[in-house]
């Protein structure tokens, strides 16, 4: 019997929250949910998470990349997608030109929002399995 891989999944949207958690469920991992950077670092010192998906904007905004570089620094090991609607509502765009130029990010992808399931789906597997 395979152990189910374990997600946290941070946002402090409730609906997305939730929207991300059942399909990742639906998928067969095992879901920790956080309503934002502060619950998921509590959340961090109860279990490690084989993957994080975290939300960029929250309590403050940058809580996605400080969330980002305190789990890599916790779990170097463990993929971080970033999802952000940042590019929608403010027109700026965060994806790094080059690999070089993306480095200060950390994240192992980054997602705008609204994210396809199937994108998400995708991304998680890819991340996964390497």
């Amino acid at each position: 019997m395979d152990i189910p891989k374990k997600l946290l999944v941070v946002d402090d949207d409730l609906d997305l929250l939730e929207q991300v958690g059942m399909l990742m469920q639906s998928e067969g991992y095992e879901v920790h949910r956080a309503q934002g950077q502060e619950e998921a670092e509590e959340e961090l010192g109860s279990f490690i998470p084989d993957l994080a998906i975290v939300d960029l904007m929250m309590e403050n905004m940058d809580s996605g990349f400080v969330l980002c570089h305190n789990i890599k620094k916790l779990y170097p090991g463990t993929p971080v997608i970033i999802l952000t609607a940042v590019q929608a509502a403010t027109g700026l765009d965060f994806k790094a030109r080059s690999e070089e130029a993306g480095a200060w990010v950390n994240a192992d992808a980054l997602l705008d929002k609204p994210v396809r399931p199937e994108q998400l789906r995708a991304e998680v597997r890819r991340l996964l399995a390497r």
